[in-house]
């Protein structure tokens, strides 16, 4: 079965952080060790784009990118150093109507030396949380847990924890990982919750494609009045609270 970038990256996500082991992890994903090593090569020396198929050709090409466009792309990375290549791209095409694929946008910065060296592995977790909550509904976190079901192929678990309490509010088992699967969880979460406008919770996510997606961003702020916070890049505790609670 072929998977897309995306399922690629969130699998190494999941095959880094697990506790039982990097061979018993893939042995349940029935990915060979072989392959997810090459994944995983590919990711450190070329970034997202090195885990999309070799054969794609719609992308385009680095020498077809106008010089200007190229110098907007370094402007926007020196003023916004804390977005990732796929935030800069969806930015460029949000407000400056410039479509540019992210893998672009990553190649681009990489030859001008404005990304950082890969440094997933070697942050260490901290012993408590930096920003902690005080009260239930201050703060939800949100994710997607891969399953892969025989005979059938892969499945997505989208899921709402309140992270003061770690009570799930909702869960719901989607076919795909879009935004609207996102926002289709969080109105049902709210719904349940019976929450108010002002009692409104933030909603931390990772930085998935979905969640990066202007779609949801509109969604979160004009329908829901909710404020969406994103974990930092590459640093998986940031989630930690939801994935403990998945697991157990």
């Amino acid at each position: 079965m072929r998977l897309t970038a995306s399922e690629k990256y969130e699998i190494i996500q999941i095959v880094t952080r697990s506790e039982i082991g990097v061979k018993r992890t893939l042995q349940e994903f029935g990915i060979a060790r072989s392959t997810f090593y090459k994944w995983y090569a590919n990711y450190l020396e070329y970034g997202f784009h090195g885990l999309e198929p070799k054969q794609q050709t719609t992308h385009r090409k680095w020498n077809s990118i106008p010089e200007s466009q190229k110098d907007v792309i370094v402007e926007l990375a020196l003023d916004y150093p804390e977005l990732s290549a796929r935030e800069l791209a969806f930015k460029m095409t949000d407000e400056l109507g410039i479509y540019i694929s992210e893998s672009s946008v990553y190649r681009i910065l990489r030859q001008r030396d404005l990304l950082p060296a890969p440094n997933h592995i070697l942050i260490a977790a901290a012993n408590e949380f930096k920003d902690k909550t005080n009260f239930v509904h201050q703060m939800w976190q949100t994710d997607f847990t891969y399953f892969k079901i025989i005979g059938w192929g892969w499945y997505y678990l989208s899921t709402i924890l309140d992270d003061y309490s770690r009570y799930i509010i909702h869960w719901e088992l989607c076919s795909s990982m879009k935004a609207e699967d996102v926002k289709r969880t969080v109105a049902t979460a709210i719904k349940k919750a019976k929450l108010k406008t002002k009692q409104k919770p933030k909603l931390l996510s990772d930085n998935g494609p979905c969640y990066v997606s202007a779609d949801l961003s509109e969604y979160l702020k004009n329908t829901q009045k909710m404020k969406h916070i994103r974990g930092k890049p590459l640093h998986l505790q940031t989630q930690g609270k939801m994935n403990d609670t998945i697991e157990l």
